[in-house]
Formats: C-alpha cells, structure tokens, sequence
C-alpha cells in the first residue's frame, strides 16, 4: 500500500480516529484519577499519621499494588493516543504554522511522554512493588528497603506529576477540540 493510498484510506476515516483519539485521551487522563484520589491519598495520609503502624503500612503496600495493577487501562490507552494521533495528523495537513497543535504537541512531547516512561518503570518494570516483594526471601516486604524506596519513589511521583498530568491534560483537550489559535 502506497502512502497516498494509507493516506486516503486514514482520511476516509477521519471522524473515527478523531474520536478514538479523544475517547483514549480521556480514558488516560482519568483513569488513575479515581483511585488516586479516593484509594491512594487516604490510605497515604493514614500512614503519614501513623508511620510505625504495621496495618497502615499493609494498607499503604496493598494499595499500591493493586495501583500499579489499575494503571495498565492508562497504560493501554495511552499508546492509542499517541497512534491515533499521529494518524490524525498525517491525514490533516496541519503543520507547524497552526499555533494550537505545536502547543499540544510540545506538552505530549516535553511533559506526558517523559512521565509516561517513568510511569511504566515505576508499575510495570524495575518500580513494579509485587514483583520487588516477589524477590525478597519470604515475601516480606517490611524487612525490604527496597521496596520502601520503591513505594516512596512511587508516591513522590504521584505527588508531583498528577497536578501537572491534570493540568496538561486539560489544556491538550481545550486545544484539540476548541484549536484556539
């Protein structure tokens, strides 16, 4: 298949991509919100309060496991951003003279890529808590600084780019949708 007829074909489907594109893009902007904020913070904040309590750090690990489980939706969805978006924008013509979409992709780019690597590092690979409590003898993730290290590293993470996940996020939807300039 020659690039101009992939292109035909692709714009032939332009209202499918584009909503695949948004629907993905919400789908990763909001999927961790919800545990984020009802699961992790509160279960976060009663450790803080009671650092030494063995069921607040049970809590506090249990919690995070499952979280790098939940994330794999925000982890599917946003590969699906990123292909159907580069279809959106082989198809289109839109270049660099159309102000909303360098602003867009610059926040992709610069902001939710890197985070996204670090994301994925820290749920599914060398940061994964289950399979660091997997490789200490016994299973016992309270006699492991590594996996305390792996949980705060986590949690600081958390702490930092979810303001700007949210923050970018949204600015990335208004531009896709309203393109403003």
């Amino acid at each position: 298949m020659s690039i101009d007829a992939l292109s035909q074909w692709l714009s032939s489907h332009y209202l499918q991509i584009k909503f695949i594109h948004i629907s993905f893009a919400t789908l990763w902007l909001w999927s961790t919100s919800v545990a984020y904020l009802n699961y992790l913070v509160p279960v976060f904040r009663a450790w803080q309060a009671n650092p030494d309590d063995i069921e607040q750090i049970k809590k506090r690990n249990w919690v995070m496991e499952r979280f790098d489980e939940g994330v794999i939706l925000e982890h599917i969805a946003f590969p699906a951003v990123l292909i159907s978006g580069l279809s959106l924008l082989f198809i289109t013509g839109w270049g660099p003279q159309s102000y909303w979409l360098a602003m867009k992709l610059t926040i992709v780019v610069l902001v939710f890529l890197p985070i996204e690597f670090c994301d994925y590092w820290l749920s599914h690979f060398g940061g994964n808590k289950a399979k660091i409590r997997r490789d200490i003898p016994g299973g016992d993730s309270f006699a492991s600084p590594r996996y305390e290290n792996a949980v705060h590293l986590h949690w600081w993470f958390l702490i930092v780019t979810t303001p700007v996940i949210a923050a970018g996020g949204m600015t990335v939807l208004y531009l896709a949708v309203a393109k403003p300039m």
